[in-house]
């Protein structure tokens, strides 16, 4: 009998980040897709999710995660690690080709397009399976409880 793979466990605190995440995923899957047989959708219908997903929700995820997160978690552990400064830089790419990506009057926008859902997924993966765990096990109980109320994305 085959175990039914269940997802990852995430504090309460994390878990609105966690489901924004999921549905980042979904928007990246589509940004990879468009303009291939496997896309059901037209560029500009992408766009438009794009664009209602990341205005104020993105850029608020960022924020959370950067202010309050991160700084929260710089309290009780080193941030001077290379997941944590990738993660950091990934924040400013995807912040620029989402801004490129909505002010952009291209009609071909593919390659924009494909580049920007790879990275949002390769960056919510790493959140999801190496920085909220580094930081579920560096912040007490009490700490990660005091979080909840301020991370709270649309």
């Amino acid at each position: 009998m085959e175990k039914k793979r269940r997802g990852l466990k995430r504090h309460k605190a994390l878990r609105p980040l966690s489901h924004h995440h999921n549905q980042a995923l979904f928007v990246a899957l589509k940004l990879k897709r468009v303009g291939t047989e496997k896309s059901r959708f037209s560029v500009e219908e992408v766009r438009e999710e794009v664009q209602l997903f990341w205005e104020p929700g993105g850029r608020e995820h960022f924020r959370e995660e950067e202010e309050i997160l991160l700084t929260t978690y710089a309290q009780y552990a080193s941030i001077d690690d290379k997941q944590i400064s990738d993660m950091l830089l990934e924040h400013v790419k995807i912040g620029a080709l989402m801004n490129k990506l909505l002010k952009a009057d291209d009609d071909d926008p593919f390659e924009l397009m494909h580049e920007l859902g790879t990275l949002l997924e390769t960056h919510i993966r790493k959140e999801e399976r190496i920085i909220f765990p580094m930081i579920e096990r560096a912040l007490p109980e009490d700490k990660m409880n005091e979080l909840a109320p301020y991370l709270h994305v649309n």
